[in-house]
């Protein structure tokens, strides 16, 4: 067939019914009502039904936008209707209790049990396989430990500050006001005040609803130093130190870099920022905000820890540390050596994974960018162990922490503690629908919709942050009891098991090299962790010949 399409034939032929058969149910109701009307009035009703019917039919056939709807008027909006239900469908219906991406559903649901106090405990034996590749485990002794603490805490802070912290075992990662609602922070953070852990700001600044409770602060400056800045984007000394003195904070952390989008700094478009976001990140109302990919207080490892020297000072001898996901190892290794040679120390590291989580980032970052946690996490426990500053610098891990096992084989690799922030948005009531980006949030956490943030009611959620905090940390307690341990701290890496094929099991020490306090000082068996160590420059973060 020649020449170009017509309506008729858009309309009369090839599968012309099935296509247009709600503009032809549409003209037809429409016509039939207005028939039945003449003769019983109450028939009239019927137009309320198929006028607007139509007129959808006649605009999708008439519109030049959406091939899809031009060909299927009306019919073809049931697919965004369904795309738009399909997480829901996906999360509730269709897949299986251990499916689901970035958490099963029987991830949440242990998460909502927790939060709620409802028994957590699971019935009839696993549903893992356990001779799978994927199954990892943890030993136990026969003689399980009869007097373990169970709520033990890690203290932050080397000889160069004068107020360390004792930190929890399982704290709330990084989250910013404006990702998150107003109602989510303020739950947080109560529910961080109750529980006795830190809540960590994220790079979007102090908000009031961060302090309004007084559960402890972690304030997290990012490359944008929100609230702590000049009028140029740079990072501004008073501004900094006044914020920094709150009482409420307790550490501050250096954002490098985040699992889900590394190396990649945001635009907060100016349209959103209102008079309230303007105040707490010291930029102009209205206005683009940006946080670029670099920092521009250092461009150094030395200048790094100058800079973290700096702000230790500042905030009045409080612990100051990092937060990055590892790229290239001997960056890392750069950090490290110019610790060791400077003298200058970081109070922590905050390793954070690829598998992190982050309200909206571009898909080849989150899925093709960035060192998965497990392999940050050795890499930099090597690096302190190496130097042997392993214990005066503590390190922590982020990215998918969900459970007490999770916190125990964190352990095993090197962490002091660990952070999580999805499994605290299932304590608040997420349902993973997957709309963080989109303002839509349906539950309040990840919107700025009054209308929305209403169904989040702080005290009530409050308890249930706590709540799950605790339980899993009762939960680790039970792992350390069942491996006849004392601490969390005894895990080492040959308590984690890796099974290989159905028949084949090894222990992470057999799999991965690990140093001897001191060994990068005075030469790596590994040969890349020779390598790593020798390309290290506490100069520069390029690789040294």
């Amino acid at each position: 067939m020649s020449g170009r399409p017509t309506l008729t034939q858009a309309l009369w032929r090839d599968h012309a019914l099935s296509r247009n058969v709600l503009l032809f149910v549409a003209l037809a109701g429409t016509i039939g009502s207005i028939a039945a009307g003449l003769d019983h009035p109450r028939a009239w009703w019927l137009l309320f039904l198929f006028v607007p019917l139509l007129l959808i039919t006649v605009i999708d056939l008439a519109q030049t936008h959406h091939s899809l709807r031009r060909n299927y008027p009306g019919s073809a909006r049931l697919r965004w209707f369904f795309e738009w239900l399909r997480p829901f469908l996906r999360s509730d219906i269709v897949e299986s209790d251990l499916d689901g991406r970035p958490f099963s559903h029987d991830e949440r649901a242990l998460v909502y049990a927790r939060a709620k106090g409802d028994v957590s405990t699971h019935p009839f034996g696993t549903e893992l396989d356990v001779y799978s590749e994927e199954y990892e485990w943890l030993p136990h002794s026969m003689a399980p430990t009869r007097q373990a603490e169970r709520y033990t805490r890690v203290t932050v802070g080397t000889d160069q500050c004068s107020k360390p912290y004792r930190a929890a075992r399982l704290n709330i990662s990084a989250m910013s006001f404006g990702a998150l609602s107003a109602n989510a922070i303020e739950a947080l953070n109560l529910g961080a005040k109750i529980g006795g852990f830190y809540h960590d700001t994220g790079e979007g600044g102090l908000s009031p609803y961060h302090l309004k409770h007084g559960g402890d602060i972690v304030w997290e400056i990012g490359s944008g130093y929100f609230g702590c800045r000049d009028a140029k984007g740079h990072f501004h000394p008073e501004h900094f130190r006044e914020r920094a003195g709150d009482d409420a904070v307790v550490m501050t952390e250096i954002k490098l870099s985040q699992g889900a989008k590394p190396g990649h700094g945001g635009l907060l478009p100016g349209a959103k920022v209102t008079a309230e976001i303007a105040k707490i990140r010291d930029v102009p109302q209205g206005e683009d905000c940006l946080s670029p990919a670099y920092h521009t207080a250092f461009s150094t490892p030395r200048g790094l820890l100058e800079f973290a020297a700096r702000m230790r000072e500042l905030s009045g001898g409080k612990p100051v540390g990092i937060k990055l996901c590892v790229g290239y190892p001997h960056e890392l290794f750069a950090v490290v050596k110019a610790m060791v040679e400077t003298g200058i120390l970081l109070d922590f590291i905050v390793i954070d994974g690829a598998e992190g989580g982050t309200g909206a980032a571009p898909t080849e970052l989150s899925d093709r960018v960035g060192m998965p946690l497990r392999e940050g996490l050795m890499l930099a426990r090597n690096a302190l162990v190496g130097t042997n500053l392993k214990g005066r610098v503590k390190l922590a891990a982020s990215g998918k922490v969900n459970s007490g096992a999770a916190i125990a084989m964190n352990a095993a690799l090197g962490a002091d503690w660990c952070n999580a922030a999805r499994p605290f948005m299932f304590s608040l009531g997420c349902v993973q629908s997957l709309r963080c980006h989109t303002d839509t949030c349906p539950t309040g956490i990840a919107t700025q919709s009054l209308a929305r943030q209403r169904g989040l009611v702080v005290p009530e959620k409050a308890e249930r942050v706590a709540r799950f905090q605790k339980a899993t940390l009762d939960a680790l307690h039970d792992m350390v009891v069942a491996a006849g341990l004392n601490t969390p701290d005894e895990f080492t890496p040959d308590s984690l098991r890796q099974r290989i094929n159905a028949s084949e099991m090894r222990s992470f020490d057999e799999l991965y090299p690990f140093v001897a306090p001191g060994e990068l000082l005075d030469g790596a068996r590994d040969p890349r962790l020779a390598a790593w160590w020798r390309q290290a420059d506490p100069e520069s973060f390029a690789r040294r010949a």
